[in-house]
């Protein structure tokens, strides 16, 4: 009782790192580094879960969200229900690693609480900037990486977060009611919500989609070469493999219609993506 008492705050879902899209904290990393990543996950598995449940309101979310974050920067101490936050903050304690790459997570999550519209590429990036960079810049402080490297990382991160929306664009629509999607572009397009209700993807959503996809494949411009400039071999070959991981998802969601059923990466996808980046990673230049 004491314990579910405890964890009361949290809503979650039983996602974990092995359902996400891209790997979380593989083998690949420095052994000694994974459990680090492992309690910042942690942390952003449950307040992301928070931000995306659909019995909460957005009143409620904002609340527990905010605990979270007032743990974090130590305004909150000894509450057994934000040990998450604690957990991170001993993590940057002991590795030096800003405590800011975990706030501007929640701050994403806060925004998902009251934000369902996008108005244009550039607001969705601004959201990017808080629900996706930061973890890849995390992962970067952690291994000792400078901040030149930030842009790069920070290009492949929002990648990874559009690709991810456009996988979920009907889910997203049918359980929260958001659209990450330019607004701006959909009005030009001729897109309009019911599109989402459709059993197929109508012309008009298929050319916005395809512009996102253009915008993506712009930042993957300066994603692909980060591998190659990162001085941790280990971090290289799981970056590599990301990149080959996003490459590939591109690829898919160009052919495939993600209205009609989820575009997802497969086994062999994985597998194939997976020895490629260790290789690059291992041979890179």
């Amino acid at each position: 009782m004491k314990q579910a008492a405890a964890n009361s705050i949290e809503t979650p879902t039983g996602k974990d790192s092995g359902d996400e899209n891209f790997p979380v904290g593989s083998f690949l990393l420095p052994k000694a580094l994974r459990p680090h990543v492992a309690t910042y996950y942690a942390l952003a598995r449950a307040t992301d879960d928070i931000a995306d449940n659909g019995a909460l309101s957005s009143e409620d979310k904002l609340a527990r969200l905010d605990r979270f974050e007032k743990a974090l920067t130590g305004e909150i101490p000894d509450d057994p229900a934000l040990e998450k936050s604690y957990a991170v903050r001993r993590s940057a304690q002991a590795t030096g690693v800003p405590l800011q790459h975990a706030i501007d997570l929640i701050h994403a999550f806060k925004q998902d609480a009251v934000k369902q519209r996008y108005d244009n590429w550039d607001d969705l990036m601004g959201y990017c900037a808080l629900s996706a960079s930061p973890v890849g810049r995390f992962l970067l402080d952690l291994h000792g990486e400078d901040n030149a490297k930030f842009a790069g990382s920070d290009a492949l991160c929002s990648v990874l977060q559009v690709l991810n929306h456009l996988q979920d664009l009907v889910e997203d629509y049918q359980t929260l009611n958001r659209i990450y999607l330019p607004g701006d572009w959909m009005a030009a397009a001729g897109a309009v919500v019911d599109d989402l209700e459709r059993d197929s993807t109508t012309t008009g959503l298929r050319r916005v989609i395809d512009q996102c996809l253009d915008g993506c494949e712009e930042l993957m411009k300066q994603a692909r070469p980060l591998s190659r400039q990162l001085t941790n071999r280990r971090l290289a070959m799981e970056t590599a493999v990301i990149v080959r991981l996003a490459d590939r998802l591109l690829v898919l969601l160009r052919k495939g219609d993600p209205i009609a059923a989820r575009v997802a990466l497969g086994k062999l996808d994985f597998l194939s993506c997976g020895l490629r980046g260790i290789a690059a990673g291992l041979f890179r230049k």
